[in-house]
């Protein structure tokens, strides 16, 4: 096998073509709009190049097949509760089934990584937001969500053995969007909703500046803590905003407040993979009237969730019940064309959103699994601290 280093328009193509020739006869496979996998290694467009560095291969035959790719990424901002070591990490990995041919690619990134200081790798995992491109596929082999990884079974084998340790898994949770909630809910909605200085809104898209600051100060307070203190700024979440908006339903993305300062957030969007599949990886003029046509005729009815979350101060006050009490008088009735509900995957190091996915009487659906490789073979890999 030759690894070829990703240098040029063509061989960019080529890393985009290999996951098509090795997952196109997988069922439930969707291929993903190529500008969003471009994007990734994009310095314009990708912000954690400011604090790293990336790079990808891609792998062919002697006959000049495709058969593998892999990028490996160094960056500053990438930690995680209770790393003893410098981690770098490799995503956008696909391979054929031997073994053989995976060594050599984890090699490579491997010793791309040594060189720069690395002493174990995660992966498969994105350069940026862990919302995206996050985890191996390992139960669910059906339709992905939309910057979903998807891959075949066997790759878990081939990360496996090679030496990736479990470092955490990511559950993905799903219902159908118009059951009765349980009694709880009701009851927790109930004691709120008598305190006149809650409240709770939807999204207006004529207002997304107020609406990304309220995000920001939630996610600070709420999130930052778990992704190595990294916070997020009010320009950053307006970007993040102005990017969801020609997706964003209002109706299905809703904060809470107390004395009108923002405590909570239920951020969900329609699954724009039910767009994309027939697309074929392309958004030109036609994929974006193709969008426009589906969207106005409303063929998308499943939603996905995105995030959701209480400020510390206000948790285990009943405010989740109330926000998702508030969200479904608008989401449930008929008049709302959302069949099927899936959250966003929650980490088993999060024991307060599993028990939230739990409550809701949501099931699992797929999960996906952040694997660790310690470069040094007598360090074991330790799951990830559960969270406080």
């Amino acid at each position: 096998m030759e690894l070829i280093l990703v240098d040029n328009a063509q061989k960019a193509a080529e890393f985009l073509a290999v996951h098509v020739r090795l997952n196109k006869d997988v069922p439930g496979w969707i291929r993903p709009l190529d500008k969003d996998i471009d994007g990734v290694f994009d310095p314009q467009k990708n912000k954690a190049f400011r604090h790293g560095e990336c790079v990808r291969w891609i792998m062919k035959d002697k006959q000049g097949q495709l058969t593998g790719r892999i990028a490996a990424f160094v960056n500053r901002k990438y930690t995680n509760k209770g790393d003893k070591v410098k981690v770098g990490g490799i995503g956008f990995f696909d391979c054929i089934d031997d073994q053989e041919a995976a060594n050599q690619l984890f090699d490579t990134a491997k010793k791309w990584l040594q060189e720069r200081g690395m002493e174990a790798m995660d992966g498969p995992i994105n350069f940026g937001e862990r919302n995206n491109w996050w985890g191996l596929l390992t139960q669910g082999y059906h339709e992905p969500l939309y910057c979903m990884n998807f891959n075949p079974p066997y790759y878990v084998r081939l990360f496996e053995t090679y030496g990736f340790g479990l470092f955490f898994n990511q559950i993905c949770y799903g219902m159908g969007s118009r059951g009765e909630l349980a009694q709880k809910f009701h009851t927790r909605h109930a004691a709120i909703s008598q305190d006149p200085n809650f409240s709770a809104k939807h999204i207006r898209k004529n207002q997304l500046e107020k609406f990304a600051e309220d995000f920001s100060t939630v996610y600070n307070k709420a999130w930052a803590q778990h992704a190595g203190g990294k916070e997020i700024s009010k320009g950053q979440a307006l970007s993040l905003f102005n990017q969801m908006k020609p997706l964003l339903d209002e109706k299905i993305a809703w904060f809470a407040y107390y004395k009108d300062e923002p405590i909570g957030i239920w951020l969900n969007l329609p699954d724009l993979n039910q767009y994309i599949k027939h697309m074929n990886g392309k958004m030109g003029l036609w994929g974006k009237l193709l969008f426009l046509w589906m969207k106005l005729t409303r063929q998308c009815n499943k939603m996905v969730g995105i995030i959701f979350g209480i400020v510390p101060e206000f948790q285990s006050k009943g405010v989740d019940a109330y926000l998702i009490m508030e969200g479904a008088k608008v989401i449930q009735p008929r008049s709302m064309p959302y069949e099927s509900y899936e959250m966003q995957w929650v980490g088993d190091f999060n024991p307060r959103m599993l028990n939230v996915a739990a409550s809701l009487g949501a099931s699992p659906t797929r999960t996906l699994t952040t694997y660790r490789c310690m470069f040094d073979p007598s360090m074991p890999v330790e799951r990830h601290p559960i969270l406080d």
